[in-house]
């Protein structure tokens, strides 16, 4: 697609919501000053005008000269306007096929007095136009609320997983989870810094982390590095890669500054500490028994995602182990795998959905966009004695915040009865 038609596109895509949508704006306003009006269609046309050239911008200057608050935040500021706009017109909609009807209906209803106006202009209903507005800023405030508290929220989720064959010496072994960080999405150390000390705290046995430290380059962790490196537990931290890790979405030079950039991915989790696991297992040693921590490379079962994991590399050479936990990303690599194949793994800790970042979570209702992708999305799930523990996510992406999933700290512990 050429820069010209996605210019052109992107442009006629903003004016026709805009001008729809301004049609509630203009019909609430219809009774107020000529100059009341002129300030509201100047600032309203204004901020379209803005939109538009925001969008422009990087085929110009290049996103990643932009300083990180306006590269992060503007853009998801302009876009939860629009998305606000179109949840409003919706509205408008439903005027315009009331409207419709009406109009159709002028052309049958007879008129004994004598009518002034042309019978069939049907002007607006100005309380749906309210209500549009109204409904309007509903998910307005919802998402700039998601950006200002719901995306440093931090919430601690504990499950109890009781295992029969899980040896006395691990009988409460407290493990920390955290997954899907994105490092390239915050833009100072200080909420992450919260994060840690919450994690701390809670003196768990092990740290698992399962993927996507950053969003796109394994530079973007390098602010963070001093902060991340105070995660420490007396059995270790250990990690494994997720699908942005690998620094497939955005475009490189060249075939090799992509291969060095996953190197120094690596090289990342060395630094702060952390046994990365890329299709090989481990022994976590108590007393005088062990278990076994498996860790694959990302494995997707859905959208194409890649499949870098060997679980039967990993997997070789646990047969003596009486528990074995699994790393892995993604977690339909669980579905469409792990149960099937593998069912001497106990459990699998994933993350990668982010809980969708936006949806409901109440005792006894729960619903995320993201169930509509992954049949497994978020918290504990198990098939017969096998088990799922899905983390929502600590960080964010795209949409830099979350309404109704907050980012989580997981702690499960494991017992023998």
């Amino acid at each position: 697609m050429s820069l010209s038609f996605r210019v052109f596109f992107i442009g006629l895509f903003l004016l026709l919501i805009d001008w729809y949508f301004y049609q509630a704006v203009v019909t609430v306003l219809k009774d107020t000053s000529a100059f009341r009006r002129m300030i509201a269609a100047n600032i309203y046309w204004g901020f379209t005008i803005f939109t538009f050239l925001l969008f422009l911008t990087p085929s110009v200057i290049s996103l990643t000269l932009w300083p990180k608050y306006l590269r992060v935040y503007l853009f998801a500021i302009v876009l939860v306007v629009l998305f606000s706009k179109i949840i409003g017109s919706l509205f408008i909609a439903t005027d315009d096929v009331i409207r419709l009807f009406r109009w159709i209906g002028s052309y049958f209803t007879l008129k004994t007095e004598i009518i002034k106006e042309n019978p069939h202009n049907i002007s607006r209903l100005k309380f749906l136009s309210q209500i549009a507005l109204g409904i309007t800023a509903i998910p307005l405030a919802a998402f700039i609320y998601g950006m200002v508290k719901g995306a440093f929220d931090y919430k601690i989720h504990t499950s109890k997983i009781i295992l029969p064959n899980l040896p006395s010496a691990f009988n409460g072994f407290k493990i920390i989870q955290l997954s899907d960080i994105h490092l390239g999405s915050y833009v100072s150390t200080d909420h992450l810094e919260e994060a840690v000390k919450i994690i701390q705290k809670e003196k768990p046995d092990i740290i698992f982390f399962t993927g996507d430290l950053v969003n796109d380059r394994a530079s973007e962790a390098e602010l963070f590095m001093e902060v991340l490196g105070k995660l420490k537990a007396p059995h270790g931290v250990y990690s494994t890669l997720g699908n942005h890790d690998y620094g497939e979405y955005v475009k490189w030079d060249s075939k090799e500054a992509q291969a060095q950039n996953l190197i120094d991915m690596k090289n990342v989790h060395n630094k702060l500490g952390w046994k990365l696991l890329m299709n090989e297992h481990i022994s976590v040693n108590k007393d005088d028994s062990e278990i076994a921590v498996i860790g694959v490379e990302n494995w997707g079962g859905s959208f194409h995602f890649p499949k870098y994991g060997d679980l039967k590399k990993a997997h070789s050479g646990t047969e003596k182990y009486p528990v074995k936990l699994l790393l892995t990303h993604d977690p339909s690599h669980w579905d469409k795998q792990v149960i099937a194949d593998y069912k001497d793994i106990d459990v699998t800790f994933s993350g990668h959905t982010h809980g969708g970042q936006f949806g409901i979570e109440i005792p006894r209702f729960r619903w995320s966009i993201s169930q509509y992708a992954y049949k497994q999305w978020a918290g504990l799930y198990n098939e017969k004695n096998q088990y799922l523990y899905v983390n929502r996510g600590l960080g964010f992406l795209g949409y830099p915040g979350r309404v109704g999933i907050s980012p989580e700290i997981t702690i499960v512990k494991l017992f023998n009865a």
